[in-house]
């Protein structure tokens, strides 16, 4: 509707101020030809007030005015909590009723719009109304009605708008819910020490105080851990770390009767653990040119603690060497193979042949340490396939390969031991497994390796775990074996070396190692039977290794409401 209105306004030339005394001037100067009521007084008094009008600055405006209606905003939730029961109905019930009022006053307009979810961000309730604000000018906002169930997580300390705002909660008197809140959950811990996590179970609603709830805890898929938590107070919780890498715990509260969802009775809290030092033990047989490579590469690690053993004179051994140039200490066989065995995170035998310095007690101990969750590296030569060979041990039944032929006598003359020039190849499984994945100087497929040769390999006959890395004719190069709860591996050559010297242009033979000790210590980047999902921008992205050929299977995922969605994963290589 417009409007036209005229009036007169006043742009003084001179400042207010100097126009009133020019004024009083002009009225002091005429006073006293008032008083003697002198002839020409009043034409003075009129020239005067014209004068003074005219510096006023008299000027006639008309304006022309159009009313404008007022605008509404009307912001309404479609978050994930705002669909739980009948919270999404009673929502857009009350947003039909709110448009059908607003439409009665027409100098209204009502504008309207979604907020939807936030994934990890939350509700950003606030943010929204910023951005829609952005284009209504503030005089003319006339109030903000959130459609909401109150959960917003960017409440301002102060409103960047000063208009009233209404809140419209859904639900009904009396509701009740029971809610699992963490109050503090560690994101990093160290293997082999705990963490605690600090929790408290909720009853919002209810004026009932006091009373025990249970709660189910489960870790990485693991029976679950149930306990009496007290209602409403901090409980404790003590997890201990027991590998490295990310561990998922979730918790879960038992339902309340009556309650609005059970959606909020259940947390997850994801636990890194991380390795405070690498303790590791090398006992080295015969010396070799190999010896010092093991020693550089594990000395290089900061995070290794390393105990390194050589074993130069075997007990037979009498060459008459004075007493004074023997080894100050004998070797702990009893204090590292029995009292501390299990404070070593990894076990490296390299070329070490059993001449009765281990006696078969602990030799069996050593087998069941890696059943219990250790970890083993063997690296052999010739002296495998000998008599003394520890495939002919107690520690033989958790290798994954055996010496080929009788194994007695001298590996060369039963055939065990295979000299030559040859490039070993990474194997089709070795492809798909993160030790050997992606090696720089790998062949692809039928290729050449673009590595330097070894000259001296050990045939063996694999009897368990996967070959990754083979020599001529299909020989077993690099074994790799789970026994129990911890894993082996198993290097059929002590030629690798070669690789750090740069020979024939060398190998990722540090890369190779690293990989090799941290699988056998169980880092989860290197874990080859593995599923993993993440969720980004909104995002569920789900990835799966293995080591098995053939087609993957299909991937079914169950979100929290029962949907069910089945998808076929596409090769990613590796």
């Amino acid at each position: 509707m417009r409007q036209v209105i005229a009036g007169l306004d006043f742009a003084p030339i001179l400042p207010p101020w100097l126009l009133g005394a020019l004024g009083l001037v002009a009225l002091l100067a005429l006073l006293p030809a008032l008083w003697r009521r002198a002839r020409g007084a009043g034409w003075r008094a009129l020239s005067f007030a014209v004068l003074l009008l005219a510096l006023a600055n008299p000027r006639l405006v008309e304006e022309t005015r159009e009313t404008r209606p007022d605008i509404a905003l009307l912001v309404q939730d479609r978050s994930d909590s705002a669909r739980i029961g009948p919270r999404a109905a009673q929502l857009d019930a009350a947003r039909a009723a709110i448009e059908q009022a607003a439409a009665r006053f027409p100098d209204l307009e009502l504008r309207a719009i979604d907020l939807p979810e936030g994934g990890r961000q939350g509700t950003r309730l606030f943010s929204a109304i910023d951005r829609a604000l952005a284009d209504i000018p503030r005089a003319r906002l006339a109030g903000v009605v959130a459609l909401t169930d109150g959960q917003a997580h960017d409440i301002p300390a102060q409103p960047s708008f000063a208009a009233p705002l209404h809140l419209v909660l859904p639900g009904q008197p009396g509701e009740t819910d029971r809610r699992i809140r963490v109050i503090e959950a560690p994101g990093y811990g160290i293997v082999g020490r705990s963490v605690e996590l600090r929790v408290v179970v909720e009853d919002l609603g209810t004026r009932e105080t006091g009373g025990a709830v249970r709660l189910t805890l489960r870790r990485d898929g693991a029976p679950p851990r149930v306990e009496s938590v007290p209602l409403g107070r901090e409980h404790r919780i003590a997890l201990p770390v027991e590998r490295g890498g990310p561990s998922v715990v979730e918790l879960t509260a038992e339902a309340r009767p009556g309650e609005v969802s059970p959606l909020n009775n259940r947390a997850v809290v994801t636990v890194n653990g991380v390795r405070d030092r690498l303790r590791v033990l090398l006992v080295s047989g015969e010396p070799h040119s190999g010896e010092r490579t093991w020693r550089r590469l594990l000395k290089a690690d900061p995070n290794v603690d390393l105990v390194h053993f050589t074993i130069l004179r075997p007990p037979e051994k009498d060459d008459l060497t004075p007493l004074n140039e023997l080894a100050l200490i004998a070797f702990p066989v009893r204090e590292l193979f029995q009292v501390k065995l299990r404070e070593f995170d990894l076990i490296v035998f390299d070329r070490f042949s059993n001449r009765g310095i281990l006696p078969p007690m602990y030799l069996r101990n050593i087998a069941d340490y890696v059943r219990g969750g250790g970890a083993l590296l063997l690296s052999v030569g010739p002296e495998f396939s000998g008599p003394a060979s520890l495939a002919a041990t107690p520690l033989g039944q958790v290798l994954p390969a055996r010496p080929a032929g009788n194994g007695m006598g001298n590996g060369v003359a039963n055939g065990s031991v295979a000299e030559g020039a040859f490039r070993p190849r990474v194997t089709e499984a070795g492809a798909r497994h993160p030790v050997t994945q992606g090696l720089a100087g790998a062949n692809a497929g039928n290729a050449e390796p673009g590595w330097g040769r070894w000259y001296r390999h050990l045939r063996a006959q694999p009897q368990s775990g996967v070959t990754v890395m083979d020599g001529p004719g299909g020989d077993p190069l690099l074994q790799l074996d789970r026994v129990g709860e911890g894993r082996v591996a198993l290097l059929l050559s002590d030629q690798i070396w070669l690789w750090s010297r740069g020979h024939d242009g060398g190998g990722p033979q540090a890369e190779l190692l690293r990989r090799a000790a941290h699988w056998l210590m169980k880092e989860p980047e290197l874990e080859e039977e593995d599923l993993t999902a993440r969720i980004e921008g909104g995002t569920l992205s789900v990835t799966r290794r293995s080591v098995e050929a053939g087609a993957p299977p299909e991937i079914t995922v169950t979100a929290p409401d029962g949907t069910v969605t089945r998808r076929a994963p596409r090769p990613a290589g590796g």
